[in-house]
């Protein structure tokens, strides 16, 4: 049984995804979430592409240590140069360069003819191959590309030191047919293509990102490209908990497997889609909240009789508990930290701490404390960042609304010792609060980028969560409520993420200027 690599680019084409922009320390949270996954290759960013993106890059290549990490650079020296710098210091760092193959891209995106695209590819991957052994060359668009060029492409770039080539359905154009067609017309067709892996990187705009990748691996690729959940442009990319999971249980198709540890798919979705503020959706295949859920008679009795029935796999074999043991205001600190443990998550003594207290108060809000409830106080409570210590906290807060009357809202907050309190007027609740505590932070102007809801669990009693992501100088500034009240849990969320962007150097810049 071969073994495939997984390639994952979550944090650079899922990142490129309208509303799924993340910072640093959200990065890095991925980051380790993928090298817990066992993911072989992390894609962490586009060196070159800003500031911000370099420093991604290469504080992820410091940060991992069980994965190749990656940094993407066009067929040019400026780009590869970025690339390396910010690679340079991974335990096992990649080069991956591209450059378009397809007669539409070549003519009216490059402006360049087939023989320069080819001598372009070649320089590039030896120039590239000077700084770094593990290089990897993917032909964009290759899926439309003449396939005789594009092997003349591939046949260069493996001469010159590609040890992958990546050959990408840039428009999630192709079908799966033809995408397992190509690889074996590859393979069959290039004279050096047993000294390189062949990968495949999909894209979704057809819905058949999953299927094309797996007919790719049929085809005699060694790779796939792929993302947690399917995020990227557009219709997004290949779902990696999909192709993972249907080399999994399909075994006898494509006797293949990964090293991936599919335990930890579910915490993986969790974390990305709360990370952008997004929930899964209820069908979606794997992580979905149907996607183990059987409401039609016949189905019930089945599972009750034999779960094979139904289920061609276990919840167990992704991360979901089948033992949701409900916790409550009885249970003790060591009970608590046992069942943590039992759940994957291994806190400070710090963290331990600050997690048990609002355990603890949540109690009291809650009938019952399942795994869901205690999964979202987990994460919420070590995401907290450093950069919001010693800015402002909530002390209380007072919300008057009605149909018929303007929103009021008394918002009281803290900050050390001193107590600072106002009232504001807005349209609805939220407004007004909102309004409440930029009266009393004043944080420096930015946009309102996003505001979610999403629910924990079940019942009218259920925990929310609320995102909230403010803009400013090209920067991202991410806040977290928690809480049966969905008022106090946005009120929580905003404070936080105005709390992160007074915080920031570009409100020291702005204070520098004003004065």
């Amino acid at each position: 049984m071969k073994q495939i690599k997984i390639f994952d680019t979550t944090l650079r084409d899922g990142e490129q995804s309208p509303g799924c922009s993340m910072n640093l320390q959200e990065k890095i949270e991925v980051a380790r979430c993928l090298e817990r996954l066992k993911v072989d290759v992390i894609e962490a960013g586009f060196a070159i592409s800003s500031p911000g993106d370099f420093e991604s890059v290469e504080t992820i290549a410091r940060t991992v240590k069980d994965c190749t990490v990656a940094s993407l650079a066009r067929a040019a020296a400026g780009d590869i140069d970025a690339a390396w710098d910010a690679v340079k210091k991974a335990a096992a760092p990649r080069i991956h360069l591209f450059i378009a193959t397809s007669p539409l891209h070549m003519e009216y995106k490059l402006r360049m003819k087939p023989e320069e695209v080819l001598e372009k590819a070649a320089a590039m991957v030896a120039y590239a191959k000077k700084y770094c052994a593990n290089i990897e060359f993917s032909a964009e668009d290759a899926t439309r590309s003449d396939p005789a060029f594009l092997a003349r492409v591939v046949e260069a770039a493996i001469r010159n030191g590609a040890t992958t080539v990546n050959i990408p359905d840039t428009v999630g154009y192709t079908t799966p047919d033809e995408m397992r067609a190509l690889i074996e017309y590859l393979r069959a067709n290039v004279e050096n293509s047993d000294r390189a892996d062949f990968s495949v990187h999909c894209h979704n705009d057809l819905g058949m990102a999953t299927a094309n990748s797996l007919a790719g691996v049929l085809g005699g690729a060694a790779q796939i490209e792929c993302t947690v959940n399917g995020l990227g442009e557009r219709a997004g990319n290949t779902s990696l908990e999909e192709v993972v999971m249907a080399m999994r249980t399909r075994a006898d198709v494509f006797d293949a497997t990964t090293r991936i540890d599919t335990t930890q798919i579910y915490r993986a979705s969790k974390t990305v889609y709360d990370i952008i503020g997004q929930s899964a959706p209820l069908n979606k295949p794997i992580v979905g909240k149907n996607a183990f859920m059987h409401e039609a008679g016949i189905h019930q009795h089945g599972v009750l009789a034999n779960k094979q029935t139904y289920e061609i796999m276990t919840p167990e074999s992704i991360g979901i508990r089948a033992d949701n043991i409900v916790l409550g205001k009885h249970s003790g600190k060591h009970a608590f930290e046992s069942h943590l443990k039992e759940m994957g998550y291994t806190l400070s003594a710090e963290e331990l701490v600050r997690c048990f207290q609002e355990f603890k108060v949540l109690c009291d809000k809650k009938k019952t404390v399942n795994d869901a409830d205690i999964e979202a106080l987990v994460t919420h409570n070590t995401k907290k960042s450093a950069a919001a210590e010693g800015g402002y906290a909530l002390d209380w807060f007072a919300v008057h609304t009605s149909n018929f009357t303007t929103a009021t809202s008394t918002m009281s907050l803290k900050r050390g010792d001193e107590r600072f309190e106002e009232v504001c007027l807005g349209d609805g609740p939220i407004d007004a609060s909102f309004n409440a505590i930029d009266k009393i932070i004043k944080p420096i102007p930015h946009a309102f980028e996003l505001y979610t809801i999403n629910s924990i669990s079940e019942g009218k009693d259920t925990l929310g969560s609320v995102t909230v992501k403010l803009s400013a100088g090209g920067a991202t500034f991410t806040g977290r409520g928690l809480s049966t009240d969905i008022i106090e849990a946005s009120i929580l969320a905003y404070i936080e993420a105005a709390n992160k962007l007074q915080q920031s150097p570009l409100a020291a810049e702005q204070a520098k200027e004003e004065a």
